[in-house]
């Protein structure tokens, strides 16, 4: 007997050890910084880093000689239907998160286990946007066509596809709006790679300032201030 419990107090001070690991690389590793790459092109198009103060996205602008976004992701897949947008948002995230917790009051202890050690889905979510406006939540970069480019191969490879080649809508009645949608995605949630971790590569993807790596919308927005 107390064999067995040597052997659990052990395991439950690994669990903490491990935990505590993670927080302090997740609080310090941000800092490390990757720097905006030097270009000579002209930044005309204008992207924004929004954050709901937990997940993070990226906002395009619906249309610009390079990308429709209307085309790969379809007004009429949201209840408004509406065609009147300006900006699409996309995030990266775990599907059980997305879809079966719209509030934190509901989160399940099984939900945060699939999706901390990669045992469940991801999705894709978008969200349309008339206007966008820039705060303390939401950081406005202007990119150049190369790399916006970039930012376009990198968000668009995270979209599973049909044998269509087109991004498979989930159909489901959890949106948290008129004007948004859910995709199957490609990868899978972790702890290690969130869906911050997700936006903080897309901005690294299309050569801005980033983190070297993050867990946080927190570990982005701190380059950004």
């Amino acid at each position: 007997m107390k064999k067995t419990l040597q052997i659990i107090l052990k395991v439950i001070a690994a669990i903490v050890g491990l935990v505590i690991i993670y927080v302090i690389l997740a609080l310090t590793i941000p800092y490390i910084p990757v720097q905006k790459k030097a270009t000579n092109d002209v930044a005309d198009i204008p992207v924004y880093i929004y954050t709901n103060g937990v997940h993070t996205d990226i906002v395009m602008p619906i249309r610009t000689d390079q990308m429709d976004w209307s085309e790969k992701i379809p007004f009429q897949n949201t209840l408004s239907k509406s065609t009147d947008f300006n900006y699409v948002g996309i995030g990266w995230g775990d599907k059980g998160f997305y879809l079966d917790t719209p509030t934190w009051a509901q989160l399940k202890v099984s939900t945060a286990f699939y999706a901390a050690f990669w045992l469940g889905d991801s999705a894709m979510h978008t969200t349309f946007y008339k206007t966008m406006t820039e705060g303390d939540d939401c950081k406005k970069i202007m990119l150049t066509k190369p790399q916006y480019e970039e930012l376009i191969k990198f968000v668009d490879s995270k979209f599973d596809k049909n044998q269509d080649g087109q991004n498979i809508l989930i159909q489901t009645d959890a949106v948290y709006s008129k004007d948004d949608a859910f995709y199957e995605a490609q990868g899978s949630y972790s702890f290690l790679y969130t869906c911050n971790t997700w936006t903080n590569n897309a901005l690294k993807a299309a050569g801005q300032k980033a983190a070297l790596w993050t867990p946080t919308d927190f570990g982005i927005f701190q380059h950004y201030k």
